[in-house]
């Protein structure tokens, strides 16, 4: 199952101009989110653990582009592909890139990951930035974006706390009465570790802050083709 059609609406209204404007201008003042942050410097520790300079990115639901362009801005990546289904976050993040003089090194692709996947390379790193919490079929998700990763997996979520239950079910509620076909999932961080583990890969690291969990795992053997 990849995302619904009226998932696939409910994004491109709930992360319509408005919002992706908002997100650049923030960006642009105070830098990633602080979830955001903690993924990056794990991956930055990860990537001098492997001496990973140079590496190619696989950014899914890239948003503004937060993820690479601290990487490209630290030459830890050297090329990056950045997916997103809403088409204003896309137009933010090359808006972005361009101004930070990366235009050459990241390729810009709408639509659904788990629909495109086949169509899209493997990548040294693969990151799903608060992804997954927006998808309905998380082992679909979790599995094809796992299969492109070739050393290092990173993904921030929801935490397993009850406040997070309930502040998911509160948005979905608040969405149905706006109307919006847009939904949050709450998935078990314990489904996806079990699922990336199945998948070959190793948990690195897991940093958490009040609502979200920031986790790195590591692929030691080379993925199934």
């Amino acid at each position: 199952m990849s995302m619904s059609c009226a998932q696939c609406d409910g994004i491109e209204t709930q992360f319509g101009q408005a919002a992706a404007k908002r997100s650049l201008r923030r960006f642009r003042r105070r830098g990633p989110d602080e979830s955001t942050r903690l993924l990056i410097d794990a991956l930055r520790l990860a990537l001098d653990d492997i001496e990973g300079d140079g590496a190619t990115l696989l950014d899914v639901g890239a948003g503004i582009g937060a993820i690479h362009h601290a990487l490209l801005d630290g030459k830890r990546v050297m090329q990056a592909v950045h997916v997103d289904a809403s088409t204003a976050h896309l137009a933010a993040a090359r808006e972005e890139t361009e101004r930070r003089g990366h235009g050459g090194q990241v390729a810009f692709v709408h639509g659904d990951f788990v629909a495109i996947a086949s169509e899209l390379a493997a990548a040294d790193i693969v990151t799903l930035d608060r992804v997954i919490c927006c998808y309905p079929d998380m082992e679909g998700l979790v599995s094809q974006s796992a299969a492109k990763a070739t050393r290092l997996y990173g993904a921030v979520y929801p935490r397993d706390v009850g406040w997070m239950r309930i502040g998911v079910a509160t948005i979905n509620m608040v969405q149905r009465l706006r109307r919006s076909p847009f939904r949050v999932f709450f998935h078990r961080p314990s489904a996806i570790d079990t699922s990336l583990r199945a998948l070959g890969l190793h948990r690195r690291s897991v940093r958490r802050t009040l609502a979200w969990e920031a986790v790195v795992y590591e692929r030691r053997h080379a993925p199934q083709r």
